[in-house]
């Protein structure tokens, strides 16, 4: 064995080795195995589920087969025209055709075999939905709900949610729920009453954990994947980081990783799959790739991906690309918490407004949330006045809505702010003025800023930058505010802050790979029995994000196309009977 360094051919042998835990890792095992393969999955982690785990769970699946029923209209036409539009320079037809032709399939297959069922969301929009081919909903799909006690025993090892996308940080809700709630649509309080009700009534559960068990967004996702191969008898093993590839004349037949705290290795006679998470948590590759200012810190991912897929790939020869981008998003310190929290609704709100630390805006509020980031680096090259941004509202906003740290003050008013984080975490003061000098902030632009937020309030017309202009836009607005749901006044005392770094749900950049997922080298050659998804592999969308779900929907239907892939080249394939029909 060359490269993996260990002296023994394989302490245990598999058909397919699969490096990381989350959807994509999940997909492409239990794909593997009902194409006949032996698999195992290896985690790093002393818990499954990766970034998967904790964010919203979705989907982005244009034509997938649940639009007609609900009154939508899609085409691959459509679709395609979308992308290459808002993908630009980076549209790779190959690539784009594969996940757009296997995405639909990807999100059967599972329904039929795996009982992973995914709704689509008629209402929430692409994130440009006015570009050609952009639709105003239907493509997302979340996944249903998920009872934990399904998981047995391995409920104990999934990775809890992120607090942010829960109520009070107990209770589970869908994205459809959970956009009634902050949208403040009709009927919101008794859905929240109810979700409340729900959890504190379930008492048998209770005495058990503090957590839900009823699993929403990616936790459902995650755990609905586990309950699959628990079923088939695929191992997982945690606490099992991969340290090396092995190969042999360029050709991957193997992995060595540490168990128990010894090198391991294991054989994989017909591919490895990498699908182990970018390098968000690894400093010195973001000081290498990423913009500057940059720290690992301001991250919204579990710092557990530190880029080991990527470091592994390169080391056998692999090209890269993509590499100084991100799946960007403002981010809040929270203390006592392993990483910040991501906002992504509260900017919608009226009555709010980021700006610069010369008082500044910079950006639509309501935009999407790594074209917030592009803006705050751009803004910062221009001005030095940027990286960290704030985002200020006055007293209606904090009664009203969450504040990505706290819950509206009408739950959680001042009084109960936990001890230690005002002026710490979440800044007041009774002057917008007093407010700007705790912040350090410009006075006289905020109060510039915050004259011209009120007139647009007014209007309902944002001149400067188009805040509600668009259907995503106004998704996550308050639908009770006039004309526009996402201006209001900001004019009530106090006043508040929040600082915003430029944070991220995961790195854009990783291996190159082809349609087939195939790792490439920089001449476009393929290393043989190497294939790369989600975060370890450079973004098939490129620098930008098409719609909710670009991350996890291409994650999983790449380990769907990977698997595949093995196992027709390998003239190996066996359809299986499982689950309520065949493969």
């Amino acid at each position: 064995m060359q490269d993996g360094r260990h002296d023994r051919l394989a302490d245990a042998t598999y058909d397919v080795v699969v490096v990381g835990s989350g959807a994509g890792a999940m997909t492409a095992a239990l794909r593997a195995h009902d194409q006949g393969l032996s698999v195992l999955v290896v985690e790093k982690s002393k818990v499954y589920g990766g970034t998967t785990a904790v964010s919203g769970g979705g989907i982005w699946i244009p034509c997938n087969d649940q639009i007609a029923a609900l009154g939508g209209s899609d085409s691959y036409e459509e679709a395609t025209t979308y992308l290459r539009e808002v993908v630009g320079e980076d549209f790779d037809p190959p690539r784009i055709d594969a996940y757009l032709e296997n995405g639909p399939k990807m999100v059967a297959w599972l329904a039929q075999h795996a009982q992973t069922q995914f709704h689509s969301v008629p209402r929430y929009p692409d994130y440009y939905p006015d570009r050609n081919g952009g639709k105003p909903g239907y493509r997302t799909m979340e996944p249903a709900a998920f009872d934990a006690a399904r998981l047995g025993e391995h409920f104990a090892d999934l990775r809890a949610p992120s607090p942010a996308t829960l109520i009070g940080g107990r209770i589970a809700m869908t994205q459809i729920e959970a956009h009634t709630i902050l949208a403040k649509e009709r009927g919101w309080l008794r859905l929240t009453a109810r979700l409340m009700l729900r959890y504190a009534t379930d008492l048998r559960w209770r005495c058990r954990t503090s957590r839900d068990r009823r699993l929403t967004l990616g936790n459902a996702l995650v755990a609905s994947l586990r309950a699959a191969l628990a079923q088939r008898g695929v191992a997982l093993w945690l606490d099992t980081p991969m340290r090396s590839l092995q190969s042999d004349d360029g050709c991957v037949n193997g992995v060595v990783v540490e168990r128990n705290g010894q090198p391991f290795g294991i054989r994989a006679r017909h591919g490895v799959v990498l699908a182990c998470g970018g390098f968000e948590a690894n400093q010195a590759m973001r000081e290498q790739y990423l913009p500057k200012p940059t720290r690992a810190e301001w991250s919204a991912a579990p710092p557990i991906n530190t880029g080991d897929g990527i470091r592994a790939g390169l080391a056998l020869g692999a090209d890269v690309a993509l590499m100084d981008f991100v799946w960007g998003a403002p981010t809040v310190y929270v203390p006592g918490e392993e990483k910040q929290r991501a906002l992504f609704v509260e900017r919608s709100a009226p009555r709010c407004v980021m700006v610069n630390q010369l008082g500044r805006r910079f950006v639509n509020e309501s935009a999407p949330y790594p074209d917030v980031i592009h803006a705050m680096y751009a803004d910062h090259a221009r001005t030095q006045a940027n990286v960290p941004a704030w985002l200020i509202f006055d007293a209606v906003y904090r009664k009203r809505y969450p504040c990505g740290v706290l819950l509206p003050g009408s739950v959680q008013p001042d009084s109960k702010i936990p001890a230690g984080w005002l002026d710490r975490v979440i800044y007041r003061a009774d002057t917008l003025s007093e407010l700007a000098a705790k912040i350090g902030v410009n006075a006289d632009g905020l109060a510039q800023t915050v004259a011209q937020m009120n007139g647009y309030a007014i209007t309902g017309v944002d001149t400067e930058f188009g805040k509600g202009n668009t259907v995503f836009d106004r998704y996550y607005g308050d639908s009770s505010s006039k004309p526009n749901p996402c201006l209001g006044p900001i004019e009530r005392a106090p006043f508040y802050a929040l600082r915003l770094d430029a944070g991220e749900i995961g790195t854009k950049g990783g291996l190159c790979t082809d349609a087939h997922a195939r790792v490439l080298r920089p001449d476009g050659s393929v290393i043989d029995g190497l294939y790369a998804l989600g975060n370890t592999a450079a973004a098939v969308m490129g620098k930008t994000y098409p719609g909710p779900g670009s991350t996890i929907g291409p994650a999983m239907t790449f380990g769907y196309i990977a698997a595949n892939h093995i196992a027709t080249t390998r003239g190996i394939a066996q359809p299986v009977h499982l689950i309520g029909g065949t493969s």
